[in-house]
C-alpha cells in the first residue's frame, strides 16, 4: 500500500495511501457482478411481464439506464463510493484533499472506456502502476485518485510502550487520564519529536504538568516520556 501526500487549498499536507492494484481489481469484480445482477434481473422482469415487443426494446433501454450510469451515479451520490469500492473499503478523492464535483466523476467515468472497457483494464493497471499514486487516465484528467480506508496499525499507534521489568515510576498523577487521552498526549508527543517541532512539546509540557498538579524538574521533552512510561506501568499492572 503506497503512501502519497496531497496537499490542500490552506497547504496543508495529507498523507493518503493509494489504494491496491488488488483492491481496485476486485472492486471492479464486485461492480461487475453487481451491473450483470441487475440487468439480468430486468430481463427476466420484462420477460415475465411479457409486454409488447413493439415497446420492450425502450423499456429495457429506459430500465437498464442505472447499469449503464452505474459508476458516475454511485460515486456521485455515494461520496466516491460503488459496492465494490465500498467494501474493499476504497473512496474516490480529489488530489487537494476537497471532494469531487460531479464534473470529476463524470471524466472518470468518460474515460473508463478507454483505460478500462477497451484494454479490459490493461492500460489502467499500467498507467497506477507507473503513477504510484492510485491514478488511471481517467483519474489524471479529472484530478482525482482513488485511495484505500484500511487503516494500518502498529505498535507506535498505541499507547503501549516498553518499560524495563524493574522500571520505577515518578509521577502516580498520571491516572488521572484515560486511556483516549493518553493516547493523543502520545501521539502529539511522538509527532512532535519525529518533526523536532518543539512548540507543540512545550505547550504540550504544561498542559500536562498542569492537569497533574506537579512541577517536574525534568526537561519537558524528558517529563512527556516519562509521563507516558508511568501510564504504561501503572496500567500494566493493575
Amino acid at each position: 500500500m503506497k503512501e502519497f501526500q496531497i496537499e490542500t487549498a490552506q497547504n496543508v499536507g495529507i498523507v493518503q495511501n493509494a489504494a491496491t492494484i488488488m483492491d481496485r481489481m476486485w472492486a471492479y469484480v464486485i461492480d461487475t457482478i453487481v451491473i450483470y445482477l441487475y440487468l439480468f434481473a430486468v430481463i427476466m422482469l420484462l420477460v415475465f411481464l411479457d409486454l409488447n415487443m413493439r415497446d420492450t426494446w425502450a423499456i429495457y433501454l429506459l430500465v437498464s439506464l442505472p447499469a449503464f450510469l452505474y459508476y458516475v451515479l454511485l460515486e456521485t451520490f455515494w461520496n466516491g463510493q460503488t459496492i465494490g469500492k465500498y467494501i474493499l473499503k476504497t473512496r474516490v478523492v480529489r488530489l487537494d484533499g476537497s471532494k469531487p464535483s460531479f464534473a470529476n466523476y463524470f471524466v472518470r467515468w468518460i474515460l473508463r472506456i478507454i483505460d478500462v472497457v477497451i484494454t479490459s483494464g490493461g492500460l489502467a493497471a499500467l498507467v497506477i502502476l507507473i503513477r504510484g499514486n492510485g491514478q488511471r487516465i481517467g483519474d489524471i484528467a479529472a484530478q482525482t485518485t482513488v485511495i484505500s480506508e484500511k487503516r494500518k496499525i502498529s505498535i507506535q499507534d498505541t499507547i503501549i510502550r516498553d518499560i524495563a521489568s524493574d522500571y520505577i515510576p515518578t509521577y502516580s498523577q498520571v491516572t488521572l487520564f484515560s486511556d483516549p487521552e493518553m493516547q493523543t498526549i502520545k501521539n502529539l508527543y511522538d509527532d512532535a519529536k519525529r518533526k523536532g517541532n518543539h512548540n507543540v512539546i512545550l505547550k504540550l509540557f504544561y498542559k500536562v504538568k498542569d492537569v497533574m498538579a506537579v512541577e517536574p524538574k525534568e526537561q519537558p521533552i524528558v517529563f512527556l516520556d516519562t509521563v507516558i512510561k508511568d501510564y504504561n506501568y501503572y496500567t500494566q499492572n493493575m
